[in-house]
């Protein structure tokens, strides 16, 4: 190959590599266009900038404690109506870097995910675990590690659940309830210390998936029986 063809070569390839950081440039401003448009529809406040979270703020969740330099953007927050009570909601956009070396290079790499958290606003609601089964789960449970097991085997075979109360796990996932998380829409949904979470801790929504995740949170919470969130109530 000549010069001129590796010239050549050279200026196509950085046109492309120009074009190409434009256009994810103009995509994640009509993506932020869109959450600060939503959060304005909602009511609550919209920050675009990358904010260092406080020290224990998610640290509750794994996907949080991921890596380094974890930061939050696109960050939408104000109140929403669980249970008959107002809470306190966020949602947005979670940033962190692992670095690894092999002894001559050191490569970081960046990962960004979505993530919806409300505030319960019941007390001493606790903790649960209600994912999709993958096959480490089924290896363990071959070693004796295993997770609750429920009356319809079908959910049992597709998620994993895990509480240290097994008698509200039971309360909450009843067969109304089965069928809602079985009809898809969320790979997982978290509680713990009295918040709930969504996230798969890899994907970035789009934003309409943000106001999905609002209506789906609802109708979990509208699945709980009466008698638990009045049990619930009653010890405060």
């Amino acid at each position: 190959m000549n010069n001129g063809l590796i010239v050549i070569l050279v200026i196509v390839l950085l046109g492309l590599g120009i074009t190409g950081a434009i256009f994810a440039h103009r995509q994640q401003q009509k993506r932020r266009q869109a959450l600060a448009e939503l959060a304005a529809r909602l009511g609550w406040t919209f920050v675009p900038d990358h904010e260092r979270p406080g020290r224990d703020e998610y640290s509750a969740f794994p996907a949080f404690t991921r890596g380094h330099s974890q930061a939050r953007f696109n960050t939408l927050a104000g109140p929403v109506e669980i249970c008959g009570r107002s809470a306190g909601a966020v949602m947005g956009d979670f940033r962190y870097k692992v670095t690894s070396s092999n002894g001559k290079t050191t490569t970081t790499r960046t990962y960004n995910f979505s993530y919806l958290i409300i505030d319960i606003p019941l007390p001493g609601v606790p903790d649960l675990v209600v994912r999709r089964e993958h096959l480490l789960d089924k290896l363990a449970g071959a070693l004796g590690f295993d997770d609750i097991d429920f009356e319809s085997e079908e959910f049992s075979r597709k998620f994993h659940v895990t509480s240290p109360d097994r008698k509200f796990a039971y309360d909450v996932i009843h067969p109304r309830m089965m069928e809602f998380l079985m009809s898809g829409g969320r790979a997982a949904v978290e509680i713990r210390c009295g918040r709930l979470c969504l996230t798969d801790g890899s994907d970035c929504w789009e934003p309409g998936a943000f106001a999905d995740g609002l209506d789906w949170t609802r109708e979990f919470f509208g699945l709980w029986p009466e008698y638990l969130t009045q049990q619930l109530t009653a010890r405060s």
